[in-house]
């Protein structure tokens, strides 16, 4: 299977777009569990130490979807590296088509 240079940019900017839009929906997700299960304590007037342990697990797992964001953001980087490098892209692309993506390519 081939594909031109322009192709393979231009999918891999809708995958890397569709992975930290993921990201930023978890995160949204993780935050709005941990705001219903304070609430949920309070509003059943539960004690301070109910769940505690599940939320101290949640927000350890926000943390390490933060960290797979900056790693994602750390590829983002490469990648447009690599493709100034090769002539296929001037810069990083706002939503919509890609700016400066070489039609040779």
């Amino acid at each position: 299977m081939t594909m031109t240079k322009k192709v393979a940019t231009m999918r891999i900017t809708d995958e890397l777009r569709e992975a930290e839009v993921a990201i930023d929906e978890a995160l949204l997700r993780q935050s709005a569990l941990l705001t219903e299960l304070v609430r949920a304590r309070m509003a059943t007037e539960e004690r301070n130490w109910v769940g505690q342990a599940e939320i101290m697990r949640l927000i350890k797992a926000q943390q390490a979807v933060t960290s797979s964001a900056n790693d994602l953001a750390r590829v983002h980087g490469g990648l447009l590296k690599i493709g100034q490098e090769k002539g296929l892209i001037e810069d990083c692309p706002e939503k919509g088509p890609i700016k400066g993506l070489s039609e040779a390519a």
